[in-house]
């Protein structure tokens, strides 16, 4: 069984783990390491069950905002895909293309008649 060392806040520790399970402990006691450490930048030295204590509950405290928030993309997600939003693309309809289509027509031939007009 593997052992992974590392150091929270002033002391080291030393910890068997399943085997493939070593990056993940070390991870998790570098995560814990860090809120020790902003602890101790705060307070100064404390005894190490208090340490462990204060930097267990920020990362709880932490772990659990995230979970609301996972939670809330959570729900925003299925109501999205319970009611995709609808999107509407103007289509106009091929009667109304060629009446239009004739129209300019029209127009373009009342202009050139009305320059010859104005030549001539």
């Amino acid at each position: 069984m593997p052992t992974v060392e590392f150091t929270i806040g002033h002391k080291d520790y030393t910890l068997s783990c399943q085997e493939g399970e070593e990056r993940l402990l070390r991870r998790a006691a570098g995560m814990l390491d860090a809120e020790a450490r902003a602890i101790l930048g705060q307070a100064g030295r404390m005894p190490e069950p208090r340490l462990l204590l204060l930097a267990g509950l920020m990362l709880a405290d932490r772990t659990s905002a995230l979970e609301d928030r996972a939670a809330s993309a959570e729900r925003e997600l299925a109501r999205l895909k319970a009611n995709p939003p609808r999107v509407e693309v103007p289509v106009i309809p091929p009667a109304l293309a060629e009446g239009m289509a004739e129209l300019a027509a029209r127009a373009e031939s009342l202009a050139d008649k009305a320059e010859e007009r104005l030549e001539g």
